[in-house]
C-alpha cells in the first residue's frame, strides 16, 4: 500500500476498570483514505480502545494525537467537533423523529420570525437531502426512524458523522444486523467515504468482510496488540490463530460433575423476525453446564430470552422431561422451574435504590405472600440471610442498597434471587461481565457446585476461556442459526472461532 498521511495515533495507551486491565500500552496507528480493520476476541480491547480515542473513556496513561498535534478530548462532543465520529454498535435512534431530527439532534438550523427562533424544518431536510445524495442513501429525510431498516439506521449514522466535517470515522460492528444486501450498500459508501480521503476503523468479528473492505488489520488480545498486517498478506486461518493464539491460564475449578438424562430439549425455535434465530434445535442434560458460544449479532441472548418466554416465537416446541411445555411469558418459565439471568445487570437485573432482601425475593413474591397478597416478611428474611451466608455475599446485612455492593456480589444476589425459586434449568447470559478475577472463580465454583446438585445450567459467554473452562459441551451460533456442537477435547479456541464466524 503506497505511503499516506497519518490522520490518527495512538501511542501506548492503557485503560483500567475495577478489577480488570482493558489495555494495556496498546499503540495504533490509522492512514487517511484507508480501512483499517481492529480485530479479537470480545473483551480484547477494541472498544475500549477507540472510547479512548473519541473521548468516552480517559485513557489512565498514553497520547493521542490527531493530524499530527497532540490531543485531548474530555467528552465526545468535543472528538465530534475535532473530526472524530464513533458509531456504536447498537443504535439508539429516537424512534418517533425523523431521521433528519435524529441527523440534527441538539444542532438543528434555526430561523426567526419576529425575533422569535424557530427550527427551520426546511433548511434541515434540505441539508439531510443533500447528505444522503453525496451517500447515495436512498431514504426521505422525513421519516421516522421506526419505520426505517437498520441499513438506512446505520447510513444515517454515517451520515450525520459527515455532517460533523469527520476525518475519522468508527465503525463497531456495523453489520451486526444488517443483510448481506444492506452490508454490500454499506462497503459501496465506505468506498466512496476513503475515496474522499475520509479513514475509517472497522471493528468486526467477520473475517471474511475485513479481507473484503480493509487496507490494514490490528489484531488485539487480552488488551494488547498483537501486531499490524496489510490485509492482503491475512488469510481467514492466520487471524483465527493470532485471534485465538494465546496460553490457556487454570483460572476455572476442575469440571468433575457428571451429566445425567436429557432434561430439556427446545426444537426448531423460530423468531417471527427473519434477522433473528432461526429453526434452532438443542438439548441440555440434568446436571450439565451447556455453553452457548457465538460472536457479536450470533442472537444468543435473543434465544434464551424466547426460551424463557420474554421474546415472542413464530415456531418450536419445548419439552421437559419428555413431556410438551408451553412458555409464553416469564411466569410460565418459573412456574416450568426455569430461570433467568439477564446479561446487562445494571439495566435488567438489579434494582439499585433497593435492598439486597428485595432484590432477593423478587422472583418469589407470590411464593412469599398469602391469598390477601401480604409478604411473610420472616421467609422473605429466612430466605434472604440463608443466600447472603451460602454465597458468601459481602455485606453489612440484608437491608443494605444493592447498589453500595460490588459488581460481584451484585451478581451473587441475583444468582441468589433465581437459587431462591429452586429453579431446574438456570440460563446464565454472561454470568462474570464486569467483575474482578476474584468473584469470577467464586461464580464459576458455584455454577460447578449447582451442576453437582443436579442443576441444569446454560451459561452464554463472549469469553473463549470461560466457554472452555466451563462447559461440558458447547452449542455455537453464527447469525441466528446454530453452526455446531463441540464436546470434551474438541472445545478449542480455534474449532469454536472456526464455527462461530464460519470458517473452514
Amino acid at each position: 500500500m503506497e505511503d499516506k498521511k497519518v490522520v490518527l495515533e495512538l501511542k501506548n495507551i492503557s485503560k483500567s476498570f475495577p478489577g480488570v486491565k482493558a489495555l494495556d500500552g496498546v499503540s495504533f496507528t490509522l492512514k487517511k483514505g484507508t480501512v483499517h480493520a481492529l480485530m479479537g476476541e470480545n473483551g480484547a480491547g477494541k472498544s475500549t480502545l477507540m472510547k479512548c480515542a473519541f473521548g468516552l473513556y480517559d485513557p489512565d496513561e498514553g497520547e493521542v494525537y490527531f493530524n499530527g498535534e497532540k490531543v485531548h478530548f474530555e467528552n465526545p462532543r468535543q472528538g465530534l467537533e475535532a473530526g472524530i465520529s464513533m458509531i456504536h454498535q447498537e443504535l439508539n435512534p429516537i424512534r418517533r423523529r425523523s431521521i433528519a431530527e435524529n441527523i440534527w439532534a441538539g444542532r438543528m438550523p434555526e430561523k426567526k420570525i419576529a425575533g422569535i427562533s424557530f427550527i427551520d424544518h426546511k433548511k434541515m431536510y434540505q441539508d439531510t437531502q443533500k447528505l444522503f445524495d453525496e451517500l447515495h442513501i436512498s431514504a426521505d429525510p422525513k421519516t421516522q426512524a421506526i419505520e426505517l431498516s437498520s441499513s438506512i439506521l446505520q447510513l444515517g449514522e454515517i451520515a450525520r458523522s459527515i455532517s460533523y466535517g469527520a476525518k475519522v470515522i468508527i465503525m463497531d460492528e456495523p453489520t451486526s444486523s444488517l443483510t448481506e444486501a444492506e452490508t454490500v450498500t454499506l462497503f459501496e459508501v465506505i468506498h466512496r467515504l476513503t475515496a474522499d480521503g475520509i479513514a475509517i476503523v472497522y471493528i468486526s468479528h467477520k473475517i471474511d468482510e475485513i479481507l473484503q473492505i480493509s487496507h490494514e488489520v490490528t489484531i488485539m488480545r487480552d488488551g494488547c496488540k498483537i501486531g499490524t498486517w496489510p490485509a492482503n498478506e491475512l488469510t481467514e486461518e492466520l487471524i483465527v490463530n493470532r485471534m485465538v493464539g494465546r496460553q490457556m491460564d487454570n483460572w476455572f475449578p476442575t469440571l468433575d460433575n457428571t451429566p445425567g438424562d436429557v432434561i430439556l430439549e427446545v426444537k426448531n425455535f423460530t423468531s417471527p423476525n427473519s434477522m433473528s434465530f432461526q429453526d434452532c434445535s438443542f438439548t441440555l442434560r440434568r446436571g450439565e453446564i451447556l455453553g452457548i458460544g457465538g460472536l457479536v449479532g450470533a442472537q444468543r441472548t435473543e434465544l434464551m430470552e424466547a426460551l424463557f418466554g420474554v421474546r415472542a416465537v413464530k415456531s418450536g416446541e419445548i419439552y421437559k422431561n419428555g413431556e410438551k411445555i408451553e412458555i409464553h411469558s416469564s411466569a410460565d418459565a418459573i412456574a416450568n422451574k426455569i430461570g433467568l439471568l439477564t446479561e446487562e445487570r445494571r439495566a435488567t437485573g438489579i434494582i439499585p435504590g433497593a435492598s439486597i432482601l428485595d432484590n432477593t425475593v423478587l422472583a418469589k413474591l407470590k411464593a412469599f405472600s398469602n391469598k390477601l397478597g401480604m409478604l411473610n416478611l420472616k421467609a422473605c428474611r429466612e430466605g434472604t440471610d440463608q443466600y447472603i451466608q451460602a454465597m458468601n455475599i459481602k455485606t453489612p446485612g440484608r437491608d443494605t442498597r444493592i447498589s453500595d455492593l460490588s459488581g460481584g456480589n451484585q451478581q451473587k444476589v441475583l444468582l441468589a434471587r433465581w437459587l431462591l425459586t429452586e429453579p431446574d434449568i438456570l440460563i446464565l447470559d454472561e454470568p462474570t461481565r464486569g467483575i474482578d478475577v476474584g468473584a469470577k472463580y467464586e461464580i464459576y465454583t458455584i455454577m460447578l457446585n449447582l451442576a453437582k446438585q443436579g442443576k441444569s445450567i446454560i451459561m452464554i459467554s463472549s469469553e473463549m476461556p470461560e466457554l472452555i473452562g466451563m462447559s461440558n459441551r458447547v452449542m455455537i451460533m453464527c447469525e441466528g442459526h446454530v453452526t455446531g456442537f463441540l464436546e470434551g477435547e474438541d472445545i478449542v479456541d480455534s474449532r469454536i472461532m472456526q464455527l462461530a464466524s464460519k470458517v473452514g
